[in-house]
């Protein structure tokens, strides 16, 4: 029997079920993580699921797992690893045409690329054996809520059927752009509500077979497309099969996606009559963490809020802590017997202490190429040490001491309005994570760390040159 077939079998009688602790919306990485913590500590809880059984887990993705060695023990780790197809990839490999120049970038940590479906095939398969029931073709129209606000479970049709979902807690991992939120009436709380698209990105991906293995197997390959705020993407599951892919920030002009991506597979000669299967796009966040994924009754997890490194488009693991987060202030919240936002908050300072305060750094960076001329990027990058960048794609800032500046003036000639922009940049950067870093310990305290962030996010803009992103 294969896996899916195993994975999240359910009885009749639990189909008309219409009483849980827990629903979780979506069985993306967030999701599976939250469901298998909840059923793992004795509660009921439903994965409700859009997709079919057969199509469950198939999601657009980038492929690359970072970080993979330290994901939270919910799932263990032996049931996903025969996913991970290749644990050779060490480095970034950027490619900067417009300066004829391969930039080296070391990436800390366990890397590994994974087959993305067999991988959601793994993490529904961990749910389900962790006792998460999952409900298939069911599609989520509503969410229900009292008359002071609390959510209380969602409505959703089942192959054409009406169904009607309470629950004590609503976990919304329903990614990018989520339904929920649109139907949900968050005003009550401080759940982030400055969402809106130009804070995501639009991406496309295809799996492509070569006959030769292709030299840089052991790297995740990045390269800028034409325009600004554009890239392609080339990470290797094995030395022949690709996922070849790119996306742009939606505050820029559309991309033809397709006929982009093919027109540089067909300029690379190791891609010389290769075979392509399985396409797919997304929307994927490229933006900073919500400010708070709590109401009271619902969380937000994963895509769903905002977890996702806003430079890489990473966010597998992120969303599965956010996931094992979630659902452990969740299972707080219902052994006290109150859903309420003080009881839930705990979760934003776990993400914020984290991840999330990295990961709004970062979004800085990614603010500051929104407005730099992508041409003068890419002389600066090529300019850099790779440890530099690798320090700043990683850790949320970069330390631009007086060795890379004395580099950057030797090799970026032309380009010191860009050294001098983005050092100012990076001190910015700084300060934004510090104040992350305190992030509130409950909401009486967040108007007023908000305010503050707020202030900062002035001078991210005055120093970049940027529209306001949020």
């Amino acid at each position: 029997m294969s896996t899916q077939e195993q994975a999240g079998s359910v009885p009749a009688t639990d189909l008309g079920r219409n009483r849980w602790d827990v629903v979780v919306v979506g069985a993306g990485t967030a999701g599976c993580y939250a469901a298998a913590t909840i059923a793992n500590a004795g509660y009921d809880v439903v994965i409700v699921e859009r997709k079919s059984e057969s199509e469950a887990g198939h999601i657009a993705c980038g492929d690359a797992l970072k970080g993979a060695d330290a994901f939270p023990d919910a799932i263990p780790k032996s049931q996903l690893e025969p996913a991970f197809t290749n644990t050779g990839v060490d480095h970034g490999r950027f490619e900067i045409p417009q300066e004829d120049t391969v930039l080296e970038i070391p990436v800390p940590g366990e890397l590994a690329v994974v087959d993305r479906w067999e991988y959601g095939r793994r993490i529904i398969e961990g749910a389900s054996n962790a006792g998460a029931a999952f409900h298939y073709d069911t599609v989520v129209t509503d969410v229900r809520q009292t008359d002071d606000g609390t959510v209380t479970g969602v409505d959703a049709i089942r192959t054409g059927d009406p169904q009607t979902y309470e629950a004590d807690v609503v976990v919304d991992g329903a990614g990018s752009l989520s339904l929920l939120q649109d139907k949900a009436d968050l005003s009550s709380s401080t759940f982030d509500t400055n969402v809106n698209y130009s804070q995501f990105c639009s991406a496309y991906r295809e799996i492509v077979h070569v006959d030769e293995p292709v030299e840089w197997s052991d790297a995740l390959v990045f390269k800028p497309t034409e325009r600004a705020a554009g890239y392609l993407w080339y990470f290797p599951r094995t030395e022949t099969e690709i996922n070849a892919g790119l996306g742009f920030q939606m505050t820029e002009e559309p991309m033809k996606l397709v006929d982009d991506l093919k027109r540089d597979l067909r300029n690379r000669p190791e891609f010389a009559g290769a075979r392509v299967e399985d396409k797919l796009g997304a929307a994927l966040p490229t933006r900073r963490p919500y400010d708070s994924a709590v109401h009271p009754g619902f969380v937000a997890v994963g895509d769903a809020a905002g977890h996702v490194n806003p430079t890489t488009g990473g966010g597998i693991a992120g969303a599965a802590y956010a996931g094992t987060y979630a659902a452990e202030q969740v299972i707080e919240a219902l052994e006290q017997g109150t859903v309420d936002e003080d009881i839930l908050w705990r979760y934003n300072e776990r993400v914020m202490d984290h991840f999330g305060a990295r990961y709004a750094a970062l979004d800085v960076y990614n603010i500051l190429s929104t407005a730099v001329d992508t041409d003068e990027m890419m002389g600066l990058l090529a300019a850099m040490p790779g440890e530099q960048i690798a320090d700043a794609l990683y850790s949320g800032s970069t330390n631009i001491g007086m060795a890379l500046k004395i580099k950057c003036l030797l090799k970026a000639r032309g380009h010191y309005g860009t050294v001098w922009n983005l050092y100012k940049t990076k001190q910015r950067a700084d300060e934004l994570m510090a104040h992350y870093e305190r992030y509130p310990d409950s909401p009486a305290a967040f108007d007023s760390w908000q305010a503050r962030r707020d202030e900062l996010m002035e001078g991210v803009y005055e120093t970049t040159g940027a529209d306001p992103k949020y």
